[in-house]
């Protein structure tokens, strides 16, 4: 079984202090600790502001700190000096835009195989490709929440030939389902059904979508309520003037705003429906953490959604931008049994989205890159996963 390292360049604005840092992003420990399941051993190479390093949960982390108030780790005598002690036996590189990173990550370790992560990476400008083209040739394979989300890169000439691409989720979510009744007495959500957002009021979440579905919906189901956590709120003033000036509206939407993480996932326990109308996105650890507790989706049909929901099977997928189609869909999914259509939702998550299914599938990932590597071909041996 190899030992990986699992590998992130981007170095956080707000320097939060090693700890700190892997307390508010989970999804660095919760896809290692995943990863952990199914290999020998997981070693993280995080870029930090302070060099530090632990154990935690059975896997090794290792913060790095930039040289001369840099902001390349990659070219730290220290990082090198880590690399040559670890000796991994694959590379996994969170983000596809650290060329120069990946670039010098191949030259420490010339005869080990990098694995990149999609993490909603976007085309590089035109001026940038040539650059790109050079860190993304050595690599072996791709993952990503969904094929889909590859194909730009791969039409841009910006990935080697026949590049492997393995569907992997970028991470899981330790929620669990509990008893609807109990998580809303505690939560005092309310509404037949319930539905919930979560995530920032932004022209790609798109709650004004959101908001005309709502109207529109209200005449097949009266009980509806809306409940809305979101932190970041560029469109708040819009939102706010659209709600006020609808009585239907007004009478159901609660704008919450920043909620605490642990009670998002007592007001997932709580709701009936998750609703996103995100026209993108490189997962949706929202919708994942729903999926953990149970809650059926009603989400905008778009790559990393239907890879999630197993193309739809166990949500409603409608088109980003569709409000007539939004509240089709709200209806019909509040016209399901609700215990079986949570039922399904929850063993969908951990068959395809838990930590030990991620783990498997990243498992799965590092083998055939290993074997690839060992007899002999390159990034383009084979089909991707």
């Amino acid at each position: 079984m190899p030992h990986v390292a699992q590998v992130s360049f981007f170095l956080d604005p707000r320097r939060r202090r090693p700890r700190e840092l892997l307390r508010d992003w989970s999804s660095l420990a919760e896809v290692a600790e995943a990863a952990s399941r199914s290999v020998r051993r997981v070693s993280v190479v995080q870029a930090s502001a302070y060099a530090d390093e632990f154990e935690q949960n059975g896997v090794d982390y290792h913060f790095v700190r930039p040289e001369g108030g840099g902001r390349r780790v990659s070219r730290t005598a220290a990082f090198a000096r880590l690399l040559a002690q670890l000796r991994p036996d694959v590379l996994h590189v969170h983000g596809l835009g650290f060329a120069a990173d990946v670039a010098a990550l191949a030259r420490l370790a010339p005869a080990t195989p990098i694995l990149l992560q999609d993490h909603a990476d976007r085309l590089p400008p035109f001026w940038r490709r040539g650059a790109w083209r050079r860190g993304t040739a050595h690599a072996s394979g791709i993952a990503a929440c969904a094929t889909e989300q590859i194909t730009p890169f791969a039409a841009a000439g910006l990935l080697p030939p026949q590049m492997r691409v393995f569907e992997i989720p970028e991470s899981t979510s330790r929620f669990t389902p509990a008893d609807q009744d109990e998580a809303r007495a505690a939560t005092g959500l309310h509404g037949d059904p319930a539905l919930l957002w979560v995530g920032r009021l932004d022209r790609n979440k798109d709650p004004l979508t959101v908001l005309e579905a709502v109207r529109c919906a209200v005449a097949s189901l009266p009980g509806l309520a809306l409940w809305c956590c979101f932190a970041a709120a560029p469109l708040r003033r819009e939102v706010e003037r659209r709600v006020a000036a609808d009585p239907q509206l007004r009478a159901r939407v609660h704008l919450l705003g920043t909620v605490a993480h642990e009670r998002i996932e007592l007001l997932m326990r709580a709701a009936d429906l998750y609703v996103s109308a995100s026209h993108r996105e490189g997962s949706g650890y929202a919708l994942l953490e729903a999926l953990a507790c149970a809650l059926p989706p009603v989400v905008s049909d778009i790559p990393s959604f239907r890879a999630l929901t197993g193309r739809g099977r166990i949500g409603d997928l409608w088109p980003p931008g569709d409000a007539a189609a939004l509240a089709r869909a709200l209806v019909a999914a509040a016209a399901r049994a609700r215990p079986a259509a949570r039922a399904r939702v929850r063993a969908h998550f951990e068959a395809e989205l838990a930590t030990g299914a991620v783990g498997r599938k990243l498992g799965s990932a590092y083998r055939q890159l290993l074997d690839s590597r060992r007899s002999g071909h390159g990034a383009g041996a084979g089909a991707g996963a």
